[in-house]
């Protein structure tokens, strides 16, 4: 089977902001299955990125907006046939129950982390490059020489407060990237532009390359139109365009 390199340009703010915390989510969930000490600094600072996130407008309002937004337009599908109606069921009661919780949680998102001393501390000083190392944050270089056990606990408690979202994030773009089948394209010595129809919200551009072929793709654009260049890296010199035409794999995501 074909191994293809995926790369994706969202097509709106909120698509944008869910891509960045997913990419810290897993960030996340990669260095919590570490014991070192680098593993926990690492997680932290993931956790700091992802309250900076949060800082930027009202995320939790947009979650809900999405979250309704998508249970509203997948609801319509419950009359139609050809549907699997358990799935449909399912991904309508994940998107309702986690629009409930977030509905029900108190001032912004993240605010239990923010209020957290500790936790507090380093976000002050994560701004400064290598201000959390030991001298400036004596508190958290003896946090990090506790028991591996004890860190992980700390840090799983913390994580928890960031469930909700986490859960919400990954159901929307999961939706996103299924709403719509990859077709090939071909890019003409390496440029391809495509207009969208502005009738439909297309939130999210998918380009699939494959593996073997020694290019990358730089996607630019908006909601009414993208565009397409595949680039070769060259060792200490810029990048040159592909002269050649080029297939691929896309995908212009609307749900």
């Amino acid at each position: 089977m074909q191994k293809y390199i995926i790369y994706e340009h969202p097509l709106n703010e909120r698509v944008r902001t869910l891509l960045r915390l997913e990419f810290l989510f897993r960030q996340i969930k990669h260095f919590m299955s570490g014991n070192t000490v680098w593993d926990s600094r690492a997680v932290l600072s993931n956790v700091m990125d992802i309250l900076t996130v949060f800082s930027r407008g009202d995320l939790k309002t947009e979650l809900i907006k999405e979250l309704e937004r998508n249970a509203v337009n997948l609801g319509r599908l419950t009359e139609k046939s050809g549907v699997d109606h358990t799935q449909l069921k399912n991904i309508l009661h994940w998107l309702n129950k986690l629009r409930g919780v977030l509905h029900g949680m108190e001032g912004q998102l993240g605010q239990e982390l923010r209020d957290n001393e500790f936790l507090n501390a380093i976000r002050q000083r994560s701004s400064i490059p290598g201000g959390t190392c030991d001298f400036d944050l004596p508190l958290y270089h003896q946090w990090l020489h506790l028991p591996h056990e004890q860190r992980q606990a700390d840090m799983e408690r913390w994580l928890a407060t960031l469930d909700t979202v986490r859960q919400s994030v990954e159901l929307i773009l999961k939706l996103i990237r299924n709403s719509a089948e990859p077709t090939t394209a071909v890019a003409e010595s390496g440029v391809y532009q495509h207009a969208l129809d502005p009738a439909i919200p297309f939130q999210l551009v998918r380009i699939g390359i494959a593996a073997e072929l020694p290019y990358y793709a730089e996607v630019s654009g908006g909601k009414h139109r993208f565009a397409v260049r595949f680039l070769r890296p060259v060792a200490n010199a810029r990048p040159q365009q592909a002269t050649e035409d080029i297939a691929f794999r896309l995908t212009c995501c609307a749900l």
